[in-house]
């Protein structure tokens, strides 16, 4: 599997409707319709697809055609989600209709080369889940601690300070809070 970490833009044109692909890690996707509909007010449709990951490891695949024919818009996108095998990630298309009528099938194809399209220009890495790790520390470990947490790259970090030491809330793969959890034993 597959993901991306940052967004993604594409513009595709299919018989003068105009299709303004977006690509998303899924922390962007909230309130992105809203704010792609209130940017482009004179669209037509604002579709979309995703594909995460639930607390059970399982893919939760979702998708909106926003008025066009069921199954032309949504579901075309997600397919190419599915050929990629993107995970943690959304694809949001904007429409604007050029005035041809494009059909059932032509909208499949269009929506389908406007999302192969946006995802040909993306930097896709390999999806490697992120953990939680809770720990805690003396105040004396603090430097060595972040040290380490620098060493083997995890970034999000959460400390509280108490009394009795320092409470660490840390984020990052499975790999990283393995190697991680050895340096902090050692």
């Amino acid at each position: 599997m597959v993901t991306i970490d940052q967004h993604y833009e594409y513009l595709t044109e299919v018989n003068r409707s105009k299709f303004l692909g977006h690509l998303v890690p899924m922390a962007q996707f909230e309130g992105l319709q809203e704010r792609l509909r209130s940017e482009h007010p004179k669209a037509s449709h604002v579709v979309y697809a995703l594909r995460r990951l639930n607390a059970y490891d399982q893919v939760v695949e979702n998708s909106s055609d926003d008025g066009e024919p069921r199954g032309a818009a949504g579901t075309p996108i997600l397919n190419v989600l599915r050929g990629e095998e993107a995970i943690e990630c959304a694809v949001v298309i904007v429409r604007y209709f050029g005035g041809i009528k494009l059909g059932i099938g032509g909208m499949v194809r269009a929506y389908t080369l406007a999302a192969k399209n946006l995802v040909e220009q993306a930097r896709w890495q390999p999806y490697h889940k992120e953990v939680q790790y809770p720990f805690a520390t003396s105040y004396q470990q603090i430097r060595q601690t972040e040290y380490h947490l620098e060493k083997v790259g995890i970034i999000q970090v959460e400390r509280t300070f108490e009394a009795e030491g320092v409470r660490w809330t840390v984020r990052g793969s499975e790999e990283q809070i393995t190697l991680l959890r050895s340096l902090l034993e050692s």
